[in-house]
């Protein structure tokens, strides 16, 4: 028996010491407890009903608990004055110096069942072990009236021969309604017949010790929004809480919330992306989308172009990309962007298409779509990936169109295929790229062509057999007098790709893909805005003050002047000879000797007074006389 307090239930009420026996429930009522103890605690004096056998209140002798608060709320009012369980455990501390901070006492008050939850869970932490949720009882207005909270390890397995950590225990709290509509501790057992946790690592893998507020849950939220990795969320955690070691929660703790937070955002997936796209119209008048269903009114191809892509198409639309190769959303549906070059050599984005298959029939309506949305202008080049469906779809749709494939897939491709060649010798890899950015004449890219399939012993090899049949779709000589933007080179689609993976989270629903494209999309326009102040305010570094260049200086934006630059820096590497006055000319290498065998080093250039335009053997477009 506790000197400094009563003891219920062998534990003294005040100074919480524990004592080896417990009393059954139907002695409880015999106890000489002091009214002043509950009192303190906030809620009325308990006693069992001689008729039930359950323990009430004086006010409700004679009364069964479940008629008694079958109207009442789930928690009692809050009381200003009312001292809390927790702090009078504090209390009680301070004074004994010895045992668990918070221990449950018979006959601690509480004002929710949440709050006697975490109560005990606390408990349960000091002492390592958890605890969850057991049996409860419910009144015949359906209203719960008793709570056991029991430990994790209670109960037995659902199988023999289980890894399950049930083992029978004993140990648990029964919490009653008190009479002013509270809840409180009626029985207590401590017994355990397993092994307690003792470090605070061990602790933290318990269920019930793996909480996580709701403002750490908002921030985890919104960081794997915004495609954050889970290792790099749990050390953005650990700086709000000093380091990582003082995470109240472990990292597979956070997998299970993420994982928690995926499914929810994936209910009604369909149901928020109309409301987004109708969001997205509201706001953006001209901003313009269609949906394609199926059968049985399903999506089948959702697509969009947003009012800031159809201006930028008007000016920028004469060559653009269309790439599926993106598909990480929670459907594994193929992912196009069409994407375009603006004056700024910057990646735009007209529009995107979320679609079910790649089919020739869907990638139809695609292009059948995007030209209704851009206002009826067919582009002058595309340049796609090697997919046949999408190369009959574009002879379908738009007729007038050249259709190129991107060189960025030739050489993936190229580098799956070549295998231990590609990888393993570099000699081989350096001829290839070769080949494929620096040849420009269609006589040189066939003489080198052939001299690596000398040279490696590959005239057999299945792959390069067959890009070489379908040159004039990727090599490029063959460009020559089609306008790309220099996208060729640049594999502006992949980028693209490459910029919308930072964005969108792996498996994410169509919703959240729509509102990480908004981002996507802002981010781009800001880059352009700097890039405009950057033209309009910055001034201009002359390579060779030359007449042409300061001209040059003038009409072309700053990245574009720099791109010209460069180009006029090369023509120093040539000699001109005049071979018809004023109309034809003859450009040489001045270091002819070094060049490949294959490499071309001499070029004639014609100049067309009438039409006012020099022409080259160049795979750009005419450059126009501004003399």
């Amino acid at each position: 028996m506790s000197t400094n307090g009563v003891e219920i239930n062998g534990i003294s009420a005040a100074s919480g010491a524990r004592s080896t026996s417990v009393l059954p429930l139907e002695s409880q009522d015999s106890m000489s407890v002091p009214n002043d103890v509950f009192a303190a605690a906030g809620c009325a004096r308990p006693h069992v009903d001689a008729v039930v056998g359950e323990v009430c209140s004086e006010a409700t002798s004679g009364w069964t608990r479940r008629v008694r608060v079958g109207k009442a709320p789930e928690e009692r009012e809050m009381n200003p004055n009312r001292i809390s369980a927790l702090e009078l455990s504090v209390r009680a501390y301070t004074e004994k110096r010895d045992g668990p901070v918070v221990y449950p006492s018979i006959g601690t008050s509480f004002d929710s069942l949440d709050e006697a939850y975490e109560f005990y869970n606390l408990y349960s932490w000091e002492c390592g072990f958890g605890v969850r949720l057991a049996k409860s009882r419910l009144n015949v207005e359906r209203k719960r009236c008793m709570q056991e909270i029991v430990c994790a390890c209670a109960g037995k397995p659902l199988r023999e021969n289980s890894r399950s950590a049930r083992c029978g225990c004993n140990a648990m709290i029964r919490l009653l309604r008190s009479n002013d509509k509270g809840w409180y501790i009626a029985e207590h057992k401590d017994d355990h017949n397993h092994p307690l946790s003792l470090t605070c690592g061990q602790k933290m893998h318990w269920k019930s010790h793996e909480h996580i507020d709701r403002y750490t849950k908002d921030l985890v939220k919104q960081l794997r929004d915004n495609n954050v990795g889970l290792g790099k969320v749990f050390s953005i955690v650990g700086s709000f809480f000093g380091t990582v070691d003082n995470v109240p929660f472990t990292k597979r703790c956070l997998k299970t919330l993420c994982r928690k937070l995926n499914k929810e955002q994936s209910e009604e997936d369909a149901v928020k992306t109309m409301a987004i796209l109708a969001e997205m119209k509201a706001n953006d008048p001209d901003f313009n989308y269609t949906v394609q269903v199926d059968d049985e009114s399903r999506v089948k191809t959702l697509m969009w172009v947003t009012s800031r892509g159809f201006d930028h198409y008007r000016c920028f639309g004469d060559a653009i990309t269309f790439d599926t190769t993106y598909r990480t959303n929670l459907y594994d549906m193929p992912f196009g962007l069409f994407v375009g070059v603006n004056n700024h050599f910057q990646s735009i984005i007209f529009g995107g298409a979320m679609m079910r298959d790649e089919k020739e029939d869907t990638f139809k309506w695609i292009f059948k779509e995007l030209i209704r949305m851009v206002g009826g202008k067919h582009p002058q080049t595309i340049l796609t990936d090697q997919a046949r469906a999408m190369e009959l779809a574009i002879e379908a749709e738009l007729p007038n169109t050249v259709h190129r494939w991107c060189k960025w897939h030739v050489l993936k491709k190229a580098k799956e295929s070549m295998g231990v060649l590609w990888s393993k010798n570099s000699d081989f890899k350096l001829e290839f790229h070769k080949l494929v950015h620096h040849m420009i004449m269609e006589e040189e890219f066939k003489a080198g062509w052939q001299q690596m399939l000398e040279k490696y012993s590959l005239k057999k090899h299945p792959f390069l057999t067959h890009i070489y049949e379908v040159r004039h779709k990727w090599a490029k000589p063959y460009f020559r007098g089609v306008f790309c933007a220099k996208m060729t080179s640049t594999q502006r689609s992949e980028s693209a790709n490459h910029m919308l993976k930072g964005y969108v989270p792996p498996g994410c629903p169509m919703h959240l893909f729509l509102r990480q494209f908004e981002k996507l999309q802002f981010d781009r326009e800001s880059e352009q805005s700097f890039q405009e102040k950057r033209t309009l305010l910055s001034g201009v570094s002359l390579r060779l003050n030359l007449p042409i260049e300061r001209h040059a200086s003038k009409v072309y934006t700053r990245a574009m002047f720099e791109k010209f630059g460069e180009e006029l820096y090369k023509c120093g590497a040539h000699v001109l000879d005049e071979i018809v006055a004023k109309k034809v000319y003859k450009s040489t290498h001045v270091d002819a000797a070094a060049r490949e065998k294959w490499s071309k080093v001499e070029f004639t250039i014609q100049v067309d007074d009438e039409a006012s335009f020099f022409s080259c053997y160049d795979p750009l477009p005419p450059v126009e006389d501004t003399r």
